[in-house]
């Protein structure tokens, strides 16, 4: 009798295991690998430390390359029914994953007063291109700004202050004309500046927009102002940096190479993200500086970079646990950690006080240049029909650095363009 009983207990927990490991509620979690260094590593490591501290939580990182392979593997997912629960896309895809019906606002998970303390220990630059219509759809997590990198060596070289780095236009023209090195046949082989002009364009012109006086778009993402005098104002000067003062390469310069041309010494400054500053530290041969973009009638730089996502078509169960992983690993021990680690902007303000991050700054103050800037930094480019509405701008550029259009041209082109595409939002 006891042992038939016994073996009913057994299959009945036999029968029951499977369920029982079924119970473990499983998050999968796209995350996009677009800057170099081991970051997946790190991804990793933060899933397995998560999920020892919450044994009832899978989390499944899944590498979806760039940030445009990321969105676009995103949305076949929504449309195929099987999307993932998170998702880390750009900030600036906010407009697009609403219009689809993709996401879930993050309003209705906030339930404690701890939770809403959490939602407003955010920098408020970063909330910009996270909030819209009185809602929050994305959580700050790889945020950036766009900096200057310079090399202090090759400024010793041409007589210049290497702890003085250029603060406005003028002085950023002048550093260049001085760090520009040609050879005795006149061939370049140290351009004095790079900003790069492929992969994020829109990036880079809108910092210089915005040292002009204006931003590229309203906060609702149904207008575009491409062809306003400050836009046109920034692309010029892009555009002399290369025709008129002769500072900076011909053509289109790649994003992905603009850090090697630097570690290589044929560029002696160059702008791109915070999200290289990792990158920077571990392969510059020389001592750099790194620096808030010169100003021109103010300073300025676009915030970048990604948020996280909740997606619609995921269980409350997934949800929940999604938006547990979230708020662990933006706590201000791990924002920090996670900047020390990437180079990212830590992207909350108690971050930058926590003893590991003072630490840091202390033996690498270049690390704390981005969050000096974030007082100057704007939404970057976000609209409805965003990808589109980019690429008009981004041809445009193209067709104004390789001197095909005129400034002017190209942008009135593209604005025209924008306000084909946004007429049906307003």
């Amino acid at each position: 009798m006891l042992r038939s009983i016994r073996n009913l207990i057994l299959a009945a927990l036999a029968a029951l295991a499977p369920s029982l490991a079924s119970a473990q509620v499983e998050v999968p979690f796209y995350y996009p690998v677009a800057v170099g260094g081991p970051i997946t590593k790190i991804i990793d490591g933060l899933a397995a430390a998560f999920e020892k501290e919450n044994p009832g939580i899978k989390l499944k990182p899944i590498y979806t390359g760039t940030y445009q392979d990321s969105i676009t593997k995103a949305l076949t997912a929504v449309k195929s029914g099987e999307p993932p629960v998170t998702s880390i896309l750009l900030s600036t895809d906010m407009f697009t994953l609403i219009d689809e019906d993709a996401i879930v606002p993050f309003d209705d998970l906030i339930k404690t007063p701890e939770d809403q303390a959490w939602l407003k220990s955010f920098d408020p630059a970063f909330m910009e291109n996270s909030q819209t219509g009185g809602k929050t759809w994305g959580i700050p997590f790889q945020r950036s700004t766009v900096v200057l990198y310079y090399n202090k060596e090759l400024f010793r070289e041409a007589g210049l202050d290497p702890n003085k780095p250029p603060q406005n236009w003028a002085e950023q023209v002048s550093y260049a004309q001085k760090l520009t090195k040609r050879d005795a046949s006149g061939n370049v082989t140290t351009w004095g500046i790079q900003i790069p002009s492929s992969g994020f364009p829109y990036w880079l012109v809108q910092a210089l927009a915005i040292q002009a006086g204006t931003n590229l778009m309203n906060s609702a993402g149904t207008q575009t102002y491409y062809d306003r005098p400050e836009v046109i104002e920034g692309l010029t000067y892009w555009v002399d940096l290369v025709n008129k003062y002769k500072v900076h390469p011909e053509g289109i310069v790649e994003w992905g190479t603009t850090p090697k041309d630097f570690f290589e010494k044929k560029v002696a400054m160059m702008w791109t993200t915070t999200g290289n500053l990792t990158n920077v530290r571990n392969n510059a041969k020389f001592d750099f500086g790194v620096a808030m973009l010169p100003a021109g009638k103010q300073r300025g730089s676009p915030t970048g970079g990604g948020n996280f996502y909740l997606f619609k078509k995921s269980t409350p169960a997934q949800r929940d646990a999604a938006f547990k992983f979230i708020k662990w690993v933006t706590t201000p021990g791990r924002a920090a950690q996670w900047g020390i680690d990437t180079g990212y902007v830590a992207v909350r303000p108690d971050a930058w006080e926590t003893p590991a991050m003072k630490t840091y700054v202390a033996g690498f103050p270049a690390a704390a240049v981005a969050r000096d800037q974030l007082p100057y930094a704007k939404a970057e480019l976000s609209t409805h029909d965003n990808q589109r509405v980019t690429k008009a701008l981004n041809d445009g550029l193209q067709a104004a650095l390789t001197g095909t259009k005129t400034p002017e041209a190209a942008m009135k082109d593209a604005q025209r363009e924008a306000e084909r595409l946004l007429r049906s939002f307003r």
